[in-house]
């Protein structure tokens, strides 16, 4: 019974994030000029690590790399570990 509980909730928690980035990328994204300097892009591997890892382990990979997405970070192909 505790593994269907908890299997669920992650469920719930990861469509509770992933809605924001959906809609980030169907509303926001389209009226802003390409500017990501990752691949993939950031929403893409927002929404593969949280799918991959799960709620809380796809959270922390996907702040971790926004915070790297400035002008003195890196850039070029960077998959979801």
């Amino acid at each position: 019974m505790w593994i269907s509980v908890k299997g669920f909730l992650s469920r719930i928690f990861s469509l509770l994030l992933l809605i924001p980035i959906y809609f980030y990328r169907i509303c926001i994204s389209p009226l802003t000029p390409p500017s990501c300097r990752f691949t993939p892009t950031c929403s893409a591997y927002a929404v593969e690590a949280i799918k991959k890892h799960g709620p809380v382990k796809g959270f922390y990979l996907t702040v971790r790399r926004i915070l790297r997405c400035h002008p003195w970070g890196g850039s070029g192909y960077d998959p979801v570990p």
